[in-house]
């Protein structure tokens, strides 16, 4: 045999024999390799982390706690047009091969030796096994792990088993893992109400959600979503017309965060995550956990606008504090439009607040414009906040000029200039003989302050805590019809220990004389400080106690009659619900169910019947100060409330404190209790005007008006022991304290300690008068 052709041999026998000897070492590797495989057997039954998702009473999503923003969706349930538009891009042969498409391996590799553009050739399977249980290192031995594992899968599981983990588990950006959670962040709707365009658009984000993201970069992605809709078309899963229908559809894409705020009860989802991380810790946000509520989505919504619209209604009033921020505006209008979209960026809408940037600004005339392009005019009386900032010699802090950002606001079909608040709120709504939270807002915006003032905030509520200081003074003797002497009261240094104190009343006058019932009625100071001196500050402290007050905070002093201490509006709300249920103290619960992803009832909660609960104050003393609570609805410093809503059976006390502070209205009807606060984080004068009548009551009537639009008129039914004599109530023992007097001394001793004499008969006669009068 001539030495050439010995020579070929010879080649072919060692290229033989180290094909041999190659085959041999990558099956012992792969024999080594393939026990240390994963076990998969998980994905039989495949669970994903999945996040903390919170519901109102009526079912509506109101929050999602969790990194991974998912929504684990079978097979079955994933519309076909989205299947299609995935086999399409990522694997069209995937029902074929066996996990490793060889053909495409070779028309991969075919297409990047002749420089086209590189293609990849990973099945679904490879992707699955990768993103479930390999890293994302680039070696030959991750390479081989993951062939091995592809094996795996497809021997183990069905090919609609592996398609339903690929579609549930792939990071399709902005926390959105799988199609359905990404259906609903970049279109907000349903994964089933998916159109061809919108499948295809989604279908280009598993390559790379950065790059091909239709928020953070449309041109591309619309390149993308064209491309995958070519090959829907050559794959014959959609037709030519459906095709060329798809690639003129317009796109409506999500621009805000996915809206979990939706019911605009972020303070209240916040709070159901607190309770259910205490009791699950961190496994809370990966479990699946569904938190059902007590909220009520139709009276929070309406508590959210009510609450927002009585805080801008107040900064109208305030002084405008200047633009947020100055920008250089280009004349070019394509640069103009960048440096508006960046500067917009940067100062996002607060709910119906907005930002803009001025284009033209004038004492006359503002125009400014939005992210999207809008230009809005702004003349007359929208431009009346924020006057003092057009003014010609305003300071350059305050002045507004072209490339100011300020924030507008719309109200039914003309603008106005505003300025996001300073001041805070808080509003919070209950079941008095339940507990049921029905509607809760902790501030003006969850994102711009997350603290929630129902809960957290301790502030002094003024003169709406005289109602308990005179459920106190019922039980001491007093009646409705006691005789109160609003007169001047010193209190000199021995009695108060250090400067003399001298009351005075809101207004700063003394009205003389005037029942119990009157002084509540007309919220005066000098009467209740009367009253509380007759009940006794310590016996009162201990009083207030059973309505859920913590002693500590209230010190045993006489300005505890002006609500000198401090209380939460949960404590309030709690505090009056004890008058409405006619002397029960209830606890507020949120909860009522806690299911598993897969709706099985993991924990239920259901309140004791309020005949079960714990009885604090006797019926006859709920009755007496529901009849006086009723009187300030009517005709007292909220009569307000009934003029406006025309319902007698209305109850509650405003309340405003020293220098103005705080604003406040607490009140019920006898199935729903609510309670107002506004004031600023840090204490400080809201304004000399501005009392708990003219800012937090409006608000309150707001929410009312709605929430008891169907609820038929209720009484009280009298109590034992509660008689009425003359048209006023008493307790049957009382009925003589009927002409009994607080402070009628002509002149007030100091420290307080008034006389209380005996009227003769015709003073009893003209102190009845009195009361009649009145």
């Amino acid at each position: 045999m001539p030495w050439p052709v010995r020579a070929i041999f010879w080649v072919l026998g060692l290229a033989v024999a180290g094909m041999v000897a190659g085959a041999f070492v990558v099956a012992i590797a792969l024999s080594q390799a393939y026990p240390n495989l994963p076990d998969i057997s998980d994905l039989v039954d495949y669970q994903p982390k999945l996040p903390l998702r919170v519901y109102s009473s009526e079912g509506v999503l109101i929050g999602e706690f969790g990194e991974e923003r998912r929504t684990l969706t079978p097979i079955r349930e994933i519309p076909k047009v989205m299947v299609d538009a995935v086999l399409a891009i990522e694997d069209t042969r995937f029902f074929e091969h066996n996990g490793v498409d060889y053909k495409g391996i070779l028309r991969a590799a075919l297409a990047n030796l002749g420089k086209v553009k590189s293609q990849g050739a990973s099945t679904i399977t490879m992707q699955v096994a990768r993103n479930v249980y390999l890293s994302s290192e680039k070696t030959y031995t991750r390479k081989i792990y993951e062939v091995l594992l592809t094996f795996k899968l497809e021997h183990l599981l069905t090919k609609e088993k592996i398609l339903e983990v690929y579609m549930n588990q792939i990071f399709l950006g902005h926390r959105a893992y799988g199609f359905a959670a990404a259906s609903e962040v970049y279109f907000g709707k349903p994964l089933k109400n998916i159109t061809i365009a919108e499948a295809a658009m989604l279908a280009g984000l598993p390559k790379a959600p950065s790059a091909y993201n239709p928020i953070s970069n449309l041109k591309r992605a619309r390149v993308r979503q064209l491309h995958i809709i070519d090959r829907m078309e050559e794959n014959g899963f959609i037709t030519a017309e459906q095709a060329e229908e798809a690639r003129n559809e317009p796109l409506r894409l999500r621009r805000d965060r996915p809206r979990e705020n939706a019911a605009h009860a972020d303070y209240v989802a916040e709070m159901a995550r607190q309770l259910i991380f205490d009791q699950y810790g961190e496994a809370a946000y990966t479990k699946g956990l569904n938190v059902y509520t007590t909220l009520k989505l139709d009276e929070q919504n309406v508590a959210y606008k009510a609450l927002r619209e009585g805080i801008m209604a107040y900064e109208r009033r305030q002084r405008f504090r200047g633009p947020e921020r100055f920008v250089a505006l280009p004349t070019d209008a394509q640069a103009l439009e960048d440096v508006v979209d960046d500067a917009l960026a940067q100062h996002p809408d607060n709910g119906d607040v907005l930002a803009a940037v001025v284009l033209e600004a004038s004492p006359k005339k503002l125009v400014v414009v939005r992210a999207n392009g809008d230009k809005i005019e702004i003349t007359g009386q929208g431009l009346k906040p924020v006057e003092s900032g057009l003014a010609a010699k305003a300071p350059p802090q305050i002045k507004i000029v072209p490339g100011a950002i300020i924030r507008i606001i719309q109200t039914g079909t003309t603008w106005a200039a505003t300025q996001l608040p300073e001041v805070e709120g808080a509003f919070v709504a209950l079941d008095p003989n339940t507990g049921a939270i029905r509607a809760l807002v902790g501030g003006f915006d969850f994102a711009k302050n997350k603290f929630n003032h129902v809960t957290q905030a301790w502030r002094q509520p003024g003169s709406a805590f005289k109602p308990f200081i005179y459920s106190a003074a019922l039980e001491k003797g007093i009646v409705p019809s006691t005789i109160v002497n609003d007169a001047p009261l010193v209190y000199g240094a021995g009695v108060t220990g250090g400067q003399p104190w001298t009351p005075k009343n809101y207004d700063g006058r003394f009205e003389g004389p005037m029942t119990a019932r009157v002084a509540m009625a007309k919220s005066r100071n000098i009467p209740a400080i009367r009253i509380l001196e007759a009940a006794t500050p310590a016996f009162t402290q201990q009083w207030i106690t059973r309505f859920g007050f913590e002693a500590s905070k209230h010190p045993a002093y006489l300005t505890m009659a002006l609500g000198a201490g401090s209380v939460t509006p949960m404590q309030m709300a709690v505090g009056f619900a004890t008058f409405a249920n006619t002397g029960y103290r209830i606890t507020p619960w949120l909860i009522t169910k806690i299911t598993d992803q897969r709706g099985v009832a993991l924990a239920e909660y259901q309140p004791k019947p309020l005949a079960q609960q714990q009885r604090v104050i006797e019926p006859r003393n709920a009755f007496i100060m529901d009849s006086m609570l009723q009187t300030v609805a009517s005709s007292g410093t909220a009569a307000r409330a009934q003029a406006t809503l025309k319902r007698p059976d209305l109850y509650g006390k405003t309340g405003t404190t020293n220098d103005a502070m705080d604003a406040w209205f607490a009140g019920f009807q006898p199935n729903l209790v609510a309670v107002t606060w506004i004031g600023y984080d840090t204490p400080r004068n809201l304004g000399s005007r501005e009392t708990g009548g003219g800012l937090s009551l409006p608000i309150w009537i707001q929410y009312m008006q709605y929430a008891l639009k169907d609820e038929p008129v209720a009484s009280y039914t009298v109590p034992p022991g509660v008689t009425n004599a003359n048209g006023e109530w008493f307790y049957t023992e009382n009925v003589e304290s009927s002409v009994r007097g607080l402070g009628m001394s002509d002149v007030p001793l100091e420290g307080g300690e008034d006389a209380i004499p005996t009227p003769n008969a015709e003073e009893r006669k003209n102190i009845l008068d009195l009361f009649r009068n009145n």
